[in-house]
């Protein structure tokens, strides 16, 4: 029982830093922010922009997302990829629940576990977690 009050505990506060690293973006429309764990260290992060060495403009004149925009997600595994560390068997923390496409490089890139706070207008994406046997869990911070 108190190893799941501590787990609970490390949640939020993990779910808090990936919520003040989504201050990172950008984006006007939404922000949002992930953080890699592994063996409770912080192996990557990221949050939704544009790619490395793009303008930093999210939204087009139209107020609609641009389409190479970047997930949080996509930004922390391709991240930890380039770093050299591996992501298996890690969790991610997420300030909103994967979409379908992120979804897909979570179960890819050997993620065990899914955290997050709010959910997605889709549900598309954590249902192919749960498919893959993704331990998933929405947590309130």
């Amino acid at each position: 029982m108190a190893s799941d009050n501590k787990q609970q505990l490390l949640d939020q506060r993990y779910l808090k830093m990936a919520d003040i690293w989504a201050q990172n973006s950008y984006c006007k429309r939404r922000q949002v922010g992930a953080l890699l764990i592994k063996d409770q260290m912080i192996i990557s992060d990221g949050y939704n922009g544009t790619p490395s060495g793009f303008e930093n403009i999210c939204e087009d004149e139209n107020d609609n997302t641009k389409p190479y925009v970047l997930h949080a997600e996509a930004n922390a595994i391709t991240k930890v990829a380039k770093s050299g560390n591996s992501s298996n068997g890690a969790t991610l923390y997420v300030t909103s629940s994967p979409c379908l496409e992120c979804s897909k490089l979570i179960i890819q890139a050997g993620i065990k576990r899914v955290v997050f706070t709010e959910s997605y207008r889709l549900e598309d994406g954590i249902n192919l977690l749960k498919r893959a046997n993704i331990e998933i869990k929405q947590v309130d911070i």
